[in-house]
């Protein structure tokens, strides 16, 4: 068994281990809140033994194997280094981490102290996503790649009315970009690598965070075009464009129907079936890469989280967006 504590007492976090225990070899064993009440209600809700509100007792607790980090985007770095050093393993939801330079210490940490440090991208870990992978040949010579996440925000409305809650503020480097846009990025890096060149378009709200955005990302033999909000909805699926056929897909963020429409007018259904929740697939995929002894996922591997926050960093810097953590010297 791996024994699990998590960070953070949010909808995330419930998901999560409704998710996780399906898993076989996942335990949960302890939470760590802000305060004591939240904590104790949390752990009575989950069954959880034992309660943190402090970093540090949760580091040096024996019982724990692994942490689940769902705290905000700016805390990740820092909370997943900490733990590291005391020998826990991390998966930590995306965005890893608020940049590049973060990112790259997390990693350096899990090396130096022989931990596994994963990102938490649910959707590449789906089975739909290998079918994804599987299929890609059929399609001939790939010539484009176009991804869109664009969802209204649930806290958009409060935002608007003056309320600036976490999903729009600048100290926890949020915004759509970080959110979104990642959903489409990550998929794009694993399939088809680091590309050449970025070309980024973004909206900035008063708040300092992007609402919505679009990038061009060029490959050698073929773009990408992402569009990302949290500020209006689209319902545009993806799309991969080959020479010899079109693979469709309804949501990049949770594919379930995954369709390739050819030249001669033929559709093929390549979809898989899928039995468990979504987030179980990451979960089993870090238990698995524990159970083998290993500490890097081959699919949310360290140079894909490394190279898909490149892409975000550059597409930052284009647009303005500047987060409070890319001046900070701590780490």
């Amino acid at each position: 068994m791996i024994r699990f504590g998590i960070i953070g007492t949010n909808f995330i976090t419930e998901r999560f281990i409704a998710a996780a225990r399906e898993c076989e070899d996942f335990a949960l064993t302890a939470v760590c809140s802000r305060t004591w009440q939240q904590a104790q209600d949390f752990a009575a809700k989950h069954h959880i033994p034992h309660l943190f509100t402090d970093l540090e007792s949760m580091a040096n607790s024996e019982e724990i194997d692994a942490v689940y980090i769902a705290s905000p985007n700016s805390f990740h770095a820092s909370q997943a280094i900490f733990l590291m050093e005391h020998g826990k393993h991390i998966l930590c939801e995306k965005p890893l981490a608020s940049n590049g330079k973060e990112v790259k210490a997390m990693f350096e940490a899990a090396r130096k102290h022989n931990v596994l440090l994963m990102e938490a991208l649910l959707s590449t870990m789906l089975p739909n996503f290998q079918a994804i992978r599987e299929h890609l040949p059929e399609l001939g010579q790939i010539r484009r790649y176009t991804a869109s996440y664009c969802q209204y925000s649930s806290r958009y409305d409060a935002y608007k009315q003056g309320t600036i809650l976490n999903a729009f503020n600048l100290i926890f480097s949020n915004g759509s970009l970080m959110d979104l846009g990642i959903y489409c990025l990550y998929p794009m890096v694993v399939l088809f690598g680091q590309p050449l060149k970025v070309q980024a378009n973004g909206l900035l709200l008063e708040s300092g965070v992007d609402g919505q955005g679009s990038l061009i990302l060029k490959y050698p033999d073929m773009d990408a075009v992402i569009t990302h909000s949290k500020i209006s909805s689209s319902y545009v699926p993806t799309e991969i464009q080959g020479e010899n056929g079109t693979m469709v897909i309804d949501k990049i963020n949770t594919p379930e129907k995954i369709e390739i429409r050819y030249r001669d007018g033929s559709i093929h259904d390549v979809s898989k079936p899928q039995s468990h929740a979504f987030m179980y697939y990451e979960v089993q995929e870090f238990i698995n890469v524990l159970n083998r002894g290993e500490r890097e996922s081959a699919i949310n591997s360290n140079q894909h989280s490394i190279w898909t926050m490149d892409v975000m960093d550059e597409a930052r810097r284009q647009i303005g967006l500047v987060f409070p953590a890319d001046r900070s010297n701590d780490l």
